[in-house]
């Protein structure tokens, strides 16, 4: 058995810190967690002194096939299996490294993020452990188009839905809107309709996976909430000329349990944003406070691997983001663990430091309840009970 103690402890729902705690690790699940003093015959000892433990954290929203580069289309499409497959685990590696111990992957090719959970599921030091979609499914030259998962018309994208079932894939991801990755794709416009939307959702709840919109705009937003969709990516409510969020279509997410996955954060000393989103900030920090008075639950997911700024490893900035855009660190907090494993379907073993759960955890220098900044510091990470950094 393994115990670890620190100055405190953050358990995942809050609402604040316990203090001198002691975590008891025993097959890599958490056996218990009790007061520091008590005596601990014939057990190993990890003591991280001034650090304050927290749940690993949980990214909601990773593309660990994209590599953060300049040309991040142009270096997957080039690149055959085994070196693609040879970054993903690098950008694994480097997301492990920051304290994010689970990952749900929303777009890769040939399912090859698959292999990753295997090789993770196997070794903790490898990586964190996979949710994987394989690639998104998408419109002929729609928004990542050339992840290769293309589908149209309802019997293709239920064929589509069919497809990852039989792949082993954990959650079916649509690009329900077009995306500014894409050349010559709208990030405003829907690239389904109706009938098709409610296919892929039927046909995804019938084998007992969840289905997630990719959906900046406003029009994609309600589009996959009136089609059940079980999580909203992005979700900004984004127009052409600025922000609108649809009071009824927030209400309708509260009525369902619809979850906004917010893709928040990027490394600091990158090009400060276009003019015309720095206009939308304002917005987007009031139409986020409408999302939770209403009683969205909002998880948080870092979108890296698609530009420089968001590098796999920037996990933690997205937290400290949270805050930037108005709320609490607790609340920054929860989304980042025990609100992210509930959409990943992982509520019941991730996203909290207590009995019975996966021996997950980040260590980090200070109190991020009094000061969110806290997370930047990583001094330790325990995964599956394994110290991996």
């Amino acid at each position: 058995m393994l115990a670890v103690r620190a100055r405190a402890l953050f358990d995942g729902v809050g609402p604040g810190l316990t203090e001198r705690p002691t975590v008891l690790i025993e097959n890599g699940r958490i056996a218990a967690v009790r007061p520091g003093g008590l005596p601990l015959i014939g057990t190993d000892i990890l003591d991280l002194g001034a650090a304050t433990l927290l749940p690993g954290f949980i990214d909601t929203h990773t593309h660990l096939a994209f590599d953060a580069s300049d040309d991040v289309i142009g270096r997957l499409t080039t690149a055959d299996d085994t070196t693609l497959l040879d970054r993903i685990r690098a950008a694994a590696r480097a997301s492990l490294a920051a304290g994010v111990t689970t990952v749900r992957d929303l777009g890769d090719r040939a399912y090859l993020t698959l292999r990753l959970r295997t090789e993770t599921a196997q070794d903790p030091a490898a990586g964190p452990h996979v949710i994987a979609a394989g690639p998104p499914l998408t419109t002929t030259r729609g928004h990542c188009w050339f992840l290769g998962g293309a589908a149209e018309g309802v019997d293709g994208v239920r064929a589509a839905v069919r497809e990852r079932a039989e792949r082993g894939a954990d959650l079916v991801k649509v690009m329900v809107t077009g995306g500014d990755l894409t050349p010559g794709s709208d990030p405003y416009s829907v690239q389904y309709g109706r009938d098709e939307l409610r296919a892929v959702v039927d046909e995804a709840h019938r084998h007992n996976l969840p289905v997630t919109a990719h959906a900046h705009a406003t029009t994609g937003i309600r589009e996959a909430v009136a089609t059940g969709f079980d999580t909203i990516e992005h979700c900004f409510f984004l127009t052409e000329a600025g922000v609108d969020f649809d009071r009824q279509v927030i209400e309708e997410m509260a009525r369902r349990g619809t979850t906004a996955s917010l893709t928040l954060g990027a490394l600091p000393g990158g090009p400060p944003p276009p003019p015309h989103i720095a206009r939308r900030i304002p917005s987007l920090v009031t139409g986020l406070a409408t999302l939770r008075a209403a009683g969205v639950p909002l998880s948080l997911g870092s979108d890296s691997g698609i530009f420089p700024v968001k590098a796999h490893g920037s996990y933690p900035y997205g937290i400290t983001a949270m805050a930037d855009f108005g709320f609490s660190p607790v609340e920054a907090l929860r989304a980042a663990t025990s609100t992210a494993a509930l959409v990943c379907g992982l509520g019941g073993r991730k996203g909290r430091i207590a009995a019975g759960y996966d021996a997950d955890l980040v260590a980090v220098g200070g109190d991020p309840v009094a000061d969110v900044a806290a997370v930047l510091d990583v001094v330790a990470v325990i995964r599956g009970g394994q110290r991996v950094r």
